[in-house]
């Protein structure tokens, strides 16, 4: 008689590095491409996380992003990066309109002791299908770009880090007074990332 098990599958501390690395490469395109950064022509179609994705065919944002997904995967493995940050700035003004932070917790005993965790690789990519689809949809929660616009990455590691010559210290690009809207979150069982908007309030009543 047949049966039928759950299968669970080992995640190593390279591995989980390369999950989360190539996540947030997908979902920096997905953002430039749902806020009209860049223009849609300038993008194709993909198939990834169960979901059609869109990946720029910039060349210039192409290098930055597989440069950046590089390095953040290393700094993954060493467990030494905190937080990613994706922001959106006016062309223009150089103004701050929205934040896109994903916030990382590590296991300290698999960097420490090199041991490995146990989950599924299907409820990995479900976890994270949730959180393309929540991107995707951000046109209805989130205000209209209706300027030019241009985008940078901060990244935020331990200070032991040695921090590569094309990297440079920058001011934390706060936006004062945001509104926040916090999407779902997904855990290999050695990162947990937790992926958070801020924007640009333009709502404020003017008691002028």
């Amino acid at each position: 008689m047949a049966s039928r098990t759950a299968s669970k599958d080992i995640i190593t501390l390279r591995g989980s590095a390369a999950i989360v690395s190539e996540y947030f490469g997908y979902a920096s395109n997905s953002i430039l491409y749902n806020r009209g950064v860049y223009p849609e022509e300038s993008f194709k179609k993909v198939k990834k996380y169960g979901l059609t994705m869109l990946l720029t065919e910039d060349e210039g944002v192409k290098t930055f992003i597989s440069n950046l997904t590089a390095q953040l995967a290393e700094w993954l493995e060493t467990g030494k990066l905190q937080r990613v940050v994706l922001v959106i700035m006016s062309k223009a003004s150089g103004e701050v309109l929205e934040r896109w932070n994903f916030s990382i917790e590590t296991d300290s005993e698999v960097v420490e002791k090199g041991v490995s965790r146990e989950k599924s690789d299907k409820e990995i990519m479900r976890e994270i299908q949730a959180i393309m689809r929540q991107i995707a949809s951000s046109i209805t929660y989130l205000p209209c770009l209706e300027e030019p616009c241009v985008f940078d990455v901060l990244a935020y590691t331990d200070t032991d880090v040695a921090v590569p010559f094309t990297w440079i210290e920058s001011d934390p690009k706060l936006i004062a007074n945001p509104q926040m809207v916090k999407l779902h979150s997904f855990d290999t069982k050695i990162h947990k990332v937790d992926t958070l908007v801020s924007y640009k309030n333009d709502d404020e009543w003017d008691e002028s």
